[in-house]
Formats: structure tokens, C-alpha cells, sequence
């Protein structure tokens, strides 16, 4: 999915239609980071003022949804399911070796709903159930 570079015009016309929705905030959030891939700090303020909530509730909603982002995405996301069930079968080794590879890369998640298949990875949205280094090395190419 391709996305357009911030701008306050561009996030405004995002946000207009959104006024007469209940409960904003979340949606308006998602419909920047739809656009732009990313929540910039600049349209933190500007949700608060487009729906008359303080900066601070936009802000709690922003860090509380951790699909949510506030800096553009990188080259490839590699989320590891760290929950209890693919711990038992392997994530934490598979974590240490995909972060020797790619570092900044990867990062913890919890359950991806895919607990018989552990350890679960999901690659730039695409969930690899008994994920391997090699699997994954595959998915990024």
C-alpha cells in the first residue's frame, strides 16, 4: 500500500468527513495513519482541535493502539508473537536470531491467533505460522 507524504491540507480533507462520526478520535486516527502510513506529531493537535478533545486524549488513544505509529513505517516489519504459546515452542530463540539479522526490524507482539502454528511471525502484514529464519528471509524478498 502506498501512502501519501504529510501535509496538513492533505490531513484535513482526511478528517473533514469524520466530523460527524461519534467517538473521533480513534477513527480519525486511523484514517491519517491510512493515508500517510504513520500519525505525525503534527496532526495530534490537529485531531484535538478538529473534535474539541485535549491533546492528551488523543495522545492516550495514539500510544494505547500499538498498531498505531508515530514515525514511518520501516522497509519491512517483522512482528514476533511473544505470547505464552509460541514462547513454549520457540519465539524468543527465533527473536534473537531475526534480530541479529535485521535489528531494527523486529519487534515483540502479542497473539496473532495462530497458536497451533507457533512460533507465529507476521512480515509486512502477512502472518508465517512455524516461522523459521529462512521462512522469513523468503517473505522479505
Amino acid at each position: 500500500m502506498t501512502h501519501s507524504p504529510w501535509s496538513i491540507d492533505a490531513a484535513i480533507a482526511v478528517l473533514e468527513p469524520l466530523r460527524a462520526e461519534p467517538g473521533p478520535v480513534l477513527i480519525a486516527l486511523q484514517a491519517i495513519s491510512g493515508e500517510f502510513g504513520y500519525v505525525p506529531s503534527e496532526a495530534v493537535a490537529l485531531i484535538a482541535n478538529t473534535f474539541n478533545v485535549s491533546r492528551a486524549d488523543v495522545h492516550g488513544v495514539l500510544t494505547f493502539y500499538h498498531d498505531l505509529r508515530t514515525t514511518p513505517a520501516l522497509a519491512n516489519e517483522i512482528k514476533i508473537c511473544v505470547a505464552e504459546a509460541c514462547q513454549a515452542v520457540g519465539s524468543r530463540d527465533l527473536e534473537k536470531v531475526l534480530k541479529a539479522t535485521y535489528a531494527d526490524q523486529v519487534c515483540d507482539a502479542f497473539c496473532f491467533g495462530n497458536c497451533a502454528l507457533g512460533p507465529a511471525v507476521m512480515v509486512n502484514g502477512k502472518l508465517i505460522g512455524r516461522a523459521t529464519p529462512a521462512m522469513v528471509a523468503e517473505e522479505i524478498k
